[in-house]
């Protein structure tokens, strides 16, 4: 069960653009090196293992170091942890319905557009 204190962490880890970009690309390349992933960003690699601390903390990140190499993986289970607490399977296939519904209407009122033109 997760704790508040545990999904503050999430959900702080989550509320900086750079920290999700660094998860985008650790779910990408699982296992990347942290040098590899400071490659991505102009920052200073510091800024890069300060981000990663926090989402380390939080779980997001998983690190393995193998010799001086730092391996990361992404752990989505605290995301799901955090889903699962306010969802239920009713709840989730009424979800899922309301997004095939609006997904049909969003397409139906691309087509009305083009036909209309």
């Amino acid at each position: 069960m997760i704790t508040n204190d545990d999904m503050d962490s999430v959900f702080q880890a989550l509320a900086h653009t750079t920290r999700r970009k660094m998860m985008d690309i650790v779910r990408a390349e699982p296992r990347i090196s942290v040098g590899a992933l400071a490659a991505h960003f102009d920052v200073s690699r510091i800024a890069v293992m300060n981000h990663l601390a926090v989402l380390e903390k939080a779980g997001l990140i998983l690190s393995e170091k193998n010799g001086r190499m730092r391996r990361l993986m992404l752990n989505v289970m605290p995301i799901a942890e955090i889903h699962a607490r306010w969802t239920d399977v009713y709840s989730a296939y009424w979800s899922d319905r309301a997004l095939l519904v609006k997904q049909v209407a969003e397409a139906a009122a691309g087509r009305t557009k083009r036909e209309s033109e």
